[in-house]
């Protein structure tokens, strides 16, 4: 069995998604992106619009001279809204410029859209855990959680020893906080990294630490990967006869899978902490819940009160036209 030595932190706690989690799939940069390229796109267009002499025509009831043109700045903006919204309208370009325009931003919200629908049902409902630690690295380079091993232990001789600037850096910090961050017993070890609240880091064997996370209370987890690599071993007397038949024993036992089945049987079959009852657990966690989509009720909500005040706007503003025109008049 290869073993290492690993990270055992305590497991945070699943974050459930926000109200306005549908914005998750795409980066905020991304988002920033959308919208300066949404805005460039309706620019080109109206101004390709307003050059081409193929987008005019002859319309005496818009205007005096009777010249018009569909693509104002409304009616541009309106259009790309359209394609985002993967919707139509009545309005199309009727020169190759502007159809062109037209074809490379359809192409553009095609990918988009696709992109984004492929991730939203993840980002909707899946509970994410937001682990402090990725790493051996990020855990060297910080100072709010601390972290130690067995006192007199293989781990604590192994960062003493070790000539890796990350592992001397890691072994400077844990003797910067003196005997508080080593550990009697395993046992001990374990329960510090259960009871810090997240701010202990207990460093150990891997199959250890494996086998420790698979058991109750189920509140650590192993983050990173091993520190080093090495292997358990069956030790024999000098030159015994032993020897060559145990080691051609476990090469074949484990050329075979069969220490793989061993570990997996021990370790994850019989976890504690493990898939019981995960059926009827993930299909709870496939449906939306009202969180899940609070914020498209908020949108919606706020875009009809929005409309209803601006259709308020509009009427004063028609009202007081006319009234206007009816004075002149008189």
């Amino acid at each position: 069995m290869d073993i290492g030595i690993s990270i055992m932190i305590k497991k945070p706690k699943k974050e459930k998604p926000g109200v306005f989690s549908f914005m998750s799939p795409l980066d905020s940069k991304i988002w920033i992106c959308v919208i300066l390229a949404f805005a460039g796109v309706s620019v080109v267009l109206y101004l390709v619009s307003r050059f081409s002499p193929y987008e005019w025509h002859y319309d005496a009831s818009k205007n005096e001279n009777g010249l018009n043109n569909d693509f104002t700045i409304l009616n541009t903006l309106w259009f790309n809204l359209a394609a985002v919204m993967q919707q139509g309208v009545d309005i199309t370009p009727k020169s190759v410029s502007g159809r062109l325009v037209a074809s490379v931003w359809w192409f553009f919200t095609l990918i988009l859209i696709s992109s984004y629908t492929a991730n939203l049902a993840a980002f909707l409902t899946v509970e994410r855990m937001i682990s402090p630690i990725e790493s051996v690295e990020q855990l060297s380079r910080q100072t709010e959680i601390q972290y130690g091993a067995l006192e007199g232990g293989s781990t604590q001789e192994f960062f003493r020893t070790s000539k890796v600037d990350t592992y001397q850096r890691m072994w400077n910090f844990m003797q910067s906080w003196g005997p508080t961050v080593f550990v009697k017993t395993n046992a001990e070890g374990v329960q510090k990294v259960r009871d810090s609240k997240g701010k202990y880091a207990y460093l150990l064997e891997s199959s250890l630490n494996e086998y420790l996370n698979e058991r109750e209370p189920c509140d650590t987890i192993k983050v990173g990967s091993n520190l080093d690599s090495k292997g358990y071993g069956v030790a024999t007397p000098i030159r015994s006869e032993l020897r060559d038949p145990i080691n051609l024993a476990i090469l074949q036992l484990k050329e075979e899978g069969y220490l793989d089945q061993l570990k997996t049987r021990w370790w994850y079959d019989k976890s504690k902490c493990g898939t019981a009852g995960s059926s009827s657990k993930d299909s709870s966690q496939n449906a939306l819940n009202l969180i899940n989509v609070a914020g498209i009720f908020y949108i919606l909500i706020t875009g009809l009160i929005l409309s209803i005040f601006v259709a308020g706007c509009e009427l004063m503003y028609k009202a007081r036209k006319q009234s206007k025109k009816k004075n002149v008049t008189q």
